[in-house]
């Protein structure tokens, strides 16, 4: 395995070319692959023929041979004729990041959105590289000069039969959106508000999530465990129901294709009430971490400052994995801040504060209705303890008196509802 370690341009990941190789090696690891070498390889500018210099070339030929290596795996994007000619210099199968990510995709996806959000990146990652399958043929070109030879019209074929597989496949998610839509429709008709948790790969999210809602999602400790979006329902203490949502982890420089094969996977995060940001704090470049994390969720429209933004929690995960100066001062941090909490997931530490600030987020955009209700109406006070949160109550004269927290789209829903109110009616104050 290679890691070439380019100067970052404008806009680019300042991360570690150290930490980026480990990384790389947890990625080859995660779908069983044995590394036998790795390597660094430090260069200005890339190579338009190689990616690397000749002399990393050689360096990485002998270490192969010795090494008796059947792939060797560039943490990087390889051209195709970059590929081609690596695979030619090396005599071995070459493949870059992108072929990585996507052979751990192909292996985790479970569900039916999974597997055909794997199988477009990678019809459209293949057709890019079409024109290595074909390049023996060029030899046995004949003709007029208008005319391609053998290898051209392969080409040529193989490209269209990439293009009907990727417009039938856009078809097929395009209707799976639609499913998904449906069922959120329903969703936020009960109405049960969504909690997303995001956070880099292998932070930690299923982990928390398993433990959060005793449920059996894969909690390994190997990136990209997750790929399907998974949901529960979850009670706080405070009684409200609420939905957690696991999504994939998030990665430096995933490519751009496989970002677009798999918004679909990441539309729970978008229509999300509260996120829940899962960085693993244990880990040297967590920071680097996060601010992979801002620059896609930026990319998702879920930015600071932007549009529909809403209560992000940050989580500091593996807090039992810090020494006990380090975990103090953290906590300490924690305690001033109300989006700011420690937990250690595995252990079940600091999760009561967690479900605590998920339901201070909720009830950020909540109005407070003081209401006046028939003593009679049992169905309507019954609702309004379902789905919201009574904060005072009184009896008399035939009548009850309340004070309920309720979001948005509770109060929509209440004010479609055929109330037996008092003779003073409903009136609504606002408390922030």
């Amino acid at each position: 395995m290679l890691h070439p370690a380019v100067k970052p341009g404008p806009g680019q990941s300042e991360r570690s070319a150290d930490a980026r190789l480990q990384e790389a090696i947890g990625l080859a690891q995660a779908i069983g692959l044995e590394i036998v070498g790795t390597d660094i390889a430090p260069l200005d500018r890339p190579n338009p023929a190689t990616f690397v210099g000749g002399g990393v070339v050689e360096r990485l030929s002998a270490q192969a041979e010795e090494t008796e290596a059947d792939l060797v795996v560039f943490d990087c994007m390889l051209s195709p004729g970059q590929q081609r000619n690596l695979e030619r210099a090396l005599n071995r199968k070459v493949i870059d990041r992108t072929g990585l990510i996507l052979e751990i995709f192909g292996a985790r996806a479970r569900t039916k959105e999974g597997r055909l959000q794997v199988d477009l990146a990678a019809l459209t990652y293949q057709r890019s590289r079409l024109v290595r399958s074909w390049t023996h043929l060029e030899r046995q070109r004949s003709g007029g000069a208008f005319m391609g030879g053998p290898g051209e019209r392969q080409i040529e074929l193989d490209r269209r039969m990439l293009d009907e597989k990727i417009i039938r496949l856009k078809k097929d998610l395009e209707q799976v959106k639609r499913t998904r839509g449906l069922h959120r429709s329903a969703r936020q008709k009960v109405p049960y508000p969504v909690v997303a948790l995001v956070g880099y790969t292998n932070a930690g999210k299923s982990t928390l999530f398993n433990t959060l809602t005793r449920a059996d999602v894969m909690a390994e400790d190997m990136l990209f465990a997750t790929l399907d979006p998974t949901m529960r329902r979850l009670e706080l203490a405070s009684g409200e129901t609420i939905i957690l949502s696991d999504t994939v982890g998030f990665i430096t420089d995933l490519p751009v294709h496989l970002v677009a094969a798999f918004r679909a996977t990441l539309e729970e995060v978008i229509s999300a009430d509260v996120i829940v940001h899962v960085r693993d704090v244990s880990d040297p470049e967590h920071e680097e971490q996060k601010a992979s994390v801002d620059a896609i969720m930026q990319d998702l429209g879920l930015g600071p400052g932007e549009a529909g933004e809403r209560p992000v929690i940050e989580v500091f995960n593996k807090i039992d994995l810090l020494e006990p100066e380090a975990r103090a001062a953290l906590q300490a941090q924690c305690a001033r801040d109300d989006h700011l909490v420690a937990v250690s997931a595995l252990k079940g530490e600091g999760l009561p504060d967690l479900l605590e600030a998920v339901r201070q987020g909720l009830q950020r955009d909540h109005e407070v209705l003081e209401l006046e209700v028939d003593a009679a109406d049992g169905k309507t006070l019954a609702w309004l303890y379902q789905h919201g949160q009574v904060l005072d109550r009184e009896e008399g004269d035939g009548h009850t008196w309340l004070r309920v927290s309720l979001s948005p789209i509770e109060r929509a829903r209440f004010d479609r509802l055929p109330i037996q109110q008092g003779e003073m009616g409903p009136s609504v104050s606002v408390e922030h």
